[in-house]
Parts: structure tokens; C-alpha cells; sequence
């Protein structure tokens, strides 16, 4: 099993539209991945390591997969669809990770 994180980079000028991305953006991945999705956790960076501090990532999300195969053939037909739609909830490029599920 992987999971794809996608993080949203935090700064003094981030813009993230929480309400969106959860109720628009996110239900449309969840539909064009279909069944190869497994599992979906979205949460909301509120601090770092010191109070008052932004947290590093304004908003993450994890997608579990089989496999990277898996991930790479349902995700890729859709991919442009899903960058298209970026512009309405944020202003900054996700870093995407996959990582293996221990």
C-alpha cells in the first residue's frame, strides 16, 4: 500500500480556500479516481514548532493506492483536469510525495 501526500507550502502569503478544496476539489479527485482510491485524509496545517508560528504546510492531503502503478493509472488521465482546477482554491504550487506504508 502507498500513500500520495500533496502539500501546500505555508507562507505570508498563502491563500488556501479550506471550504473548496473539501467540498469541490476533493470529491471530484475522489469520483475520477474511482475505486483504485482506498482511502483519502485531508487536514489543515494550524501551527509549528514554536507558538504563534505559521505551520509549514497550509493544508496536506493523503491518498492511499495499491500500488504506485495503481496510483500512476488513475491518476494520470485526470491530471490536467486536476491542475485546471487549482487556481480556485489556492495560489501556491503542492509538493507531492508517495510514500510506501509501513
Amino acid at each position: 500500500m502507498i500513500k500520495v501526500s500533496v502539500m501546500y507550502p505555508n507562507g505570508p502569503e498563502t491563500k488556501f480556500d479550506v471550504d473548496y478544496y473539501k467540498n469541490s476539489h476533493l470529491p471530484m479527485v475522489a469520483e475520477s479516481l474511482g475505486d483504485a482510491l482506498k482511502g483519502m485524509e485531508f487536514s489543515v496545517g494550524i501551527g509549528g514548532r514554536i507558538p504563534g508560528e505559521l505551520a509549514p504546510y497550509v493544508a496536506v492531503v493523503d491518498l492511499k493506492f495499491e500500488s504506485v502503478a495503481t496510483f500512476q493509472a488513475a491518476f494520470g488521465p485526470h491530471a490536467a483536469k486536476f491542475a485546471a482546477d487549482v487556481p480556485n482554491y489556492t495560489n501556491v504550487e503542492g509538493e507531492l510525495q508517495i510514500s510506501e506504508i509501513m
